[in-house]
């Protein structure tokens, strides 16, 4: 007999979703990392209310977030290596960033798909996450936790033995050049953003890493042997799209290359959810985002002029294409 059991888990996923979000919030996982605690120690550490405190630890558990013995919490080894705040590899600002603004925009996806149009009015949705400080750096924090898996991988497979320079662009805090710089140190590196982001880059990039402020529509790009494109281009129409990777081909030295790194939909669009959720993502919170499978991009890329697209996954959910002009 058929059972519904998988609809209804799948209807009621966001329940656990938000358990984890809300504990990223409330700083569980780091307040862990320091000693384990029982459950009246955990709350009044993180001042929950006794109602629903011992549910909500114990959801954690069930939902394999939290381990307990006797009565007493501690991460599991996953929990303590990505969500302790202090940790060198924390992912939370990506999950801070679903719990205080993506959560709240997806309520209206419905509307979104009726309409076409994203939840938020701005036409430029950067605009208004760079407007504040605050904001700034807690969406670089949250790019940062959430590239770091694939920018390690691209470290890992590209051969920068035989590069002299990158640029990247739309580089953030400059996450993906302070990895490159602890294995390919003889690589110039430079950051392309815009001059929001100069000070947190400086401070996480190192002081090796040259940034250069400019905005991707009107400035053109830095001249280097390889630009790279991470999470870039799903943000954009397919004319901006287009345009982004002309000016690309134009700033690249003959043999130079480029690489885009994204959550890639499988070319049969049915195997990778996480690139197809991330697709509805850019329609609920951009103007005209959305994700691309490795056969669209090779399109673009041989229209702007380049040569020997490759496609290579990174991830379970990331992959990357590299080409050459």
């Amino acid at each position: 007999m058929t059972s519904a059991d998988p609809i209804m888990r799948l209807g009621f996923a966001f329940w656990g979703s938000r358990t984890l979000l809300a504990a990223t919030e409330l700083g569980v996982f780091t307040a862990l990392s320091e000693t384990p605690l029982d459950e009246r120690e955990l709350r009044d550490r993180l001042g929950i209310h006794p109602r629903g405190a011992r549910d909500f630890f114990d959801a954690l558990v069930a939902l394999g977030m939290l381990d307990r013995e006797d009565g007493v919490y501690r991460n599991t080894e996953a929990t303590a290596r990505y969500l302790d705040r202090a940790g060198a590899e924390y992912l939370g600002g990506i999950l801070e960033m679903s719990a205080q603004r993506l959560f709240r925009d997806w309520a209206g996806l419905t509307d979104s798909l009726r309409t076409g149009q994203p939840q938020k009015p701005a036409e430029d949705v950067f605009a208004d996450l760079y407007a504040d400080p605050e904001q700034t750096r807690k969406f670089q924090r949250a790019m940062t936790g959430g590239s770091l898996p694939s920018i390690r991988a691209i470290v890992e497979r590209y051969p920068w033995e035989r590069v002299s320079s990158v640029a990247d662009i739309g580089c953030s805090e400059g996450a993906f050049l302070r990895e490159l710089a602890g294995r390919h140190p003889q690589v110039r590196r430079i950051g392309f953003d815009r001059e929001q982001v100069r000070d947190s880059f400086l401070e996480y990039a190192g002081d090796r890493a040259e940034f250069r402020s400019g905005d991707f529509f009107t400035d053109p790009l830095p001249e280097a042997g390889v630009l790279v494109f991470g999470h870039i281009l799903h943000d954009w129409d397919l004319t901006t799209k287009r345009m982004l990777l002309a000016k690309a081909y134009r700033a690249l030295p003959a043999g130079g290359e480029i690489i885009l790194y994204e959550a890639l939909i499988d070319d049969d669009r049915r195997q990778n959810a996480f690139g197809l959720l991330m697709s509805l993502n850019m329609l609920v919170e951009t103007a005209g985002g959305f994700d691309y499978t490795g056969t669209d991009a090779r399109g673009w890329l041989t229209e702007a002029g380049f040569q020997d697209v490759r496609v290579q996954q990174l991830t379970d959910t990331e992959s990357m294409v590299i080409a050459t002009k």
